[in-house]
């Protein structure tokens, strides 16, 4: 029993990532929920499917004021983009003295949300970044597949919707704006730059198949390198079922790479326009992948492969099950630290498996010959080399 409701205001609560946050959180107890977006109409049916209903308010993120958020507890971003995300939610959270999570996959604002930490812990105020796919879940899987590891040499994670999954503007334009440009990464060792959508291959993914992977520019490649220090390199990968999508934006994205076209971006609409054309083709079945290779407690080297299965079109729940977690968390009393940090480390495997129980999802472990090994399996290999 709650002594009191956690006050919770969801930004973007309209949008494809923002009100399956609101679906999840609404049914959660002691949680007193709150949807903004800046279409009231749209907000309404959206509150009208949950039960309880939650309230609703008109707030246009780019004009929010502290008095906007007085009163609440939390207040989470799921709007986006952030790759050209400014600060004024963050801003506003610190002058209403009110603790801010976001979902941010914009590799600047990520890298640069510690200059928040000073005025942060001056406020009393714990600002997070980055409650999402990455680094949220992934590091909570790297950190349950690695433990006792002497070191490791490589990570690598993907994220491969199904065509039919639902697509929002905001993830049109965060893709667009790096596509072509280049994009910072650790490989063999070193840091190079390689082309936004480049290094297109293809990717044999357990349970799902073959799938197109290309390049993505994201703060987990920094975030990667700065927890677990790979020796060898730290990739991320995303890929577009229908080949005709996947490699007709590779090759957009020349123009971009021979300077003749600043951005892809401006084109987003007419982009998610066609993309909305091949909807009924492909399939509902996606997959999120961590695979992590390096020397283990005894000193075997090592693969270990993640894999998460959605279908259903249950993909786009993923980029919010970490926030849904660190609602809980809140709720339940355990409130990060007055700071400004991304939300790595702070979640572990577990604080997702009631949420992957409830949607049908799937994930299992797979070792070097791509045999299904399962968690318990890691856990007795940690135990006997304890031994």
């Amino acid at each position: 029993m709650h002594e009191r409701q956690l006050e919770v205001l969801i930004l973007g609560a309209s949008g494809v990532f923002g009100s399956r946050l609101a679906e999840l959180a609404s049914r959660e107890a002691g949680i007193g929920l709150t949807l903004a977006a800046r279409n009231r109409d749209r907000l309404e049916r959206i509150a009208d499917a949950l039960a309880p209903r939650p309230r609703c308010v008109a707030l246009d993120r780019d004009r929010l004021t502290a008095l906007d958020l007085a009163g609440y507890d939390l207040v989470i971003d799921a709007a986006g983009p952030f790759q050209a995300s400014h600060s004024r939610v963050i801003e506003s959270a610190l002058a209403a003295g009110v603790d801010y999570l976001d979902l941010a996959d914009g590799r600047a604002f990520v890298r640069d949300f510690p200059r928040f930490d000073e005025v942060a812990k001056g406020a009393g105020v714990a600002l997070t970044t980055g409650a999402s796919s990455i680094p949220a879940l992934s590091h909570a899987v790297i950190d349950e597949c690695t433990a006792g590891w002497q070191h490791i040499d490589h990570l690598r994670i993907g994220i491969y919707p199904g065509n039919r999954a639902p697509r929002g503007l905001s993830v049109v334009e965060a893709i667009l704006s790096y596509v072509g440009k280049p994009v910072r990464v650790m490989r063999d060792g070193r840091w190079q730059d390689m082309s936004g959508w480049g290094m297109t291959h293809r990717e044999d993914i357990p349970g799902l198949g073959k799938r197109w992977a290309s390049v993505c520019d994201t703060p987990e490649q920094d975030l990667l390198v700065d927890r677990y220090a790979p020796r060898e390199g730290a990739e991320f990968f995303a890929g577009l079922e229908l080949s005709i999508l996947h490699l007709g934006l590779a090759l957009l994205s020349l123009p971009v790479r021979w300077g003749w076209v600043a951005s892809l971006r401006p084109i987003a609409r007419p982009m998610l326009a066609v993309a909305k054309w091949f909807i009924p083709f492909g399939s509902d079945r996606g997959a999120m992948t961590v695979c992590a290779r390096g020397t283990d407690a005894v000193g075997d080297v090592v693969t270990r492969r993640w894999v998460l299965g959605a279908d259903a079109n249950r993909g786009p729940y993923v980029p919010v099950l970490a926030a849904v977690a660190m609602i809980r968390r809140y709720r339940d009393g355990m409130r990060p630290p007055p700071g400004a940090r991304a939300c790595s480390g702070m979640l572990k495997l577990a604080d997702f498996a009631h949420d992957f129980a409830r949607l049908g999802m799937t994930h299992e472990v797979f070792d070097d010959a791509g045999r299904a090994i399962g968690f318990d399996s890691q856990e007795r290999s940690r135990q006997s080399c304890a031994a």
